[in-house]
């Protein structure tokens, strides 16, 4: 009988549309949970932590090789927010902007990533989303060009 074994941790990053401060206090959590279920449950993916913003998300989880990565992603934000624009009462119509980061991550410093995942609420008095999301670019090796879209 043969096996295939993968074991590949992704940070994934992605805003709310225009980066609008969309995720309200009154339903961040149901939508944090919401998303991990369907990671779990559709795509075979174990979820070490998941939090966020008023304007974005950070999620770590275990890859599975049953999926694509793009096809994980746009489906988790094409459900999620019909979910909420269906099942939650939001003041405005939720959308996730179309773009999103994803990192690679060594089994080694997955608890560092999910601490920082964790403490998303303090980090961002200091720092805003763009500024964090340039500082990743830069230590994962993308040109300033590329890091001066966002």
């Amino acid at each position: 009988m043969s096996y295939s074994f993968t074991n590949i941790w992704i940070h994934l990053i992605f805003s709310t549309k225009d980066k609008l401060p969309l995720i309200e206090e009154t339903f961040e959590q149901q939508l944090c949970n919401h998303i991990k279920t369907k990671l779990i449950n559709e795509y075979e993916s174990y979820v070490e932590e998941i939090n966020g913003t008023n304007n974005h998300i950070h999620i770590l989880f275990k890859q599975s090789p049953n999926f694509a990565l793009k096809d994980i992603v746009k489906n988790v934000k094409g459900e999620s927010s019909h979910w909420v624009n269906g099942d939650i009462n939001c003041k405005r119509k939720f959308a996730w902007q179309t773009v999103y980061s994803s990192f690679s991550i060594s089994i080694n410093k997955v608890g560092i990533v999910k601490k920082y995942i964790l403490n998303q609420k303090e980090h961002h008095k200091k720092i805003t989303f763009e500024d964090e999301i340039k500082k990743f670019l830069r230590a994962y090796g993308f040109d300033e060009k590329t890091v001066e879209t966002v």
